[in-house]
């Protein structure tokens, strides 16, 4: 399998509101990170790979990160395709992950979204079986090895 990788970074606020209560995260000890609750900067630090089927640019990187980069771009002064808002990295990975796969269908994919570089999440996502069974220029290949 061959596959080509970008990175990019952006920054966002976010906020895990369950922190302010949940007492497993709110524990008034040194473990306590009930400031997660409340808004906060990061610079989220993305590393994209996506499955290519060809050595000759397939996708072409510098291409593939800019229209990455243009989805967190602000379109005016208050949106853009993709918001960080208040999600976890996960959430994050995975909404980006919709979006490549719409563009770029049947490739395999993986994400990594991390907070200042320090703590993050790496998601995979698969190809999924398609429904129609089996492609038949691989059916074809076993029939003619009987």
């Amino acid at each position: 399998m061959r596959s080509i990788w970008v990175t990019f970074s952006k920054e966002g606020i976010h906020k895990y509101p369950a922190a302010l209560e949940d007492p497993n995260l709110a524990t008034g000890d040194w473990d306590d990170v009930s400031f997660l609750g409340y808004p906060h900067r990061h610079i989220f630090h993305f590393k994209v790979w996506i499955e290519v089927f060809h050595d000759d640019r397939d996708i072409e990187f510098i291409q593939f990160k800019r229209w990455l980069e243009r989805l967190y771009a602000e379109v005016d002064s208050s949106s853009s395709v993709l918001q960080l808002d208040y999600k976890s990295c996960e959430m994050i990975a995975d909404e980006l992950a919709e979006h490549i796969q719409a563009m770029y269908p049947n490739r395999w994919l993986k994400i990594s979204v991390a907070e200042d570089n320090e703590n993050g999440c790496e998601m995979e996502y698969f190809v999924e079986d398609h429904e129609e069974g089996p492609d038949q220029d691989l059916v074809d290949v076993f029939e003619s090895l009987k």
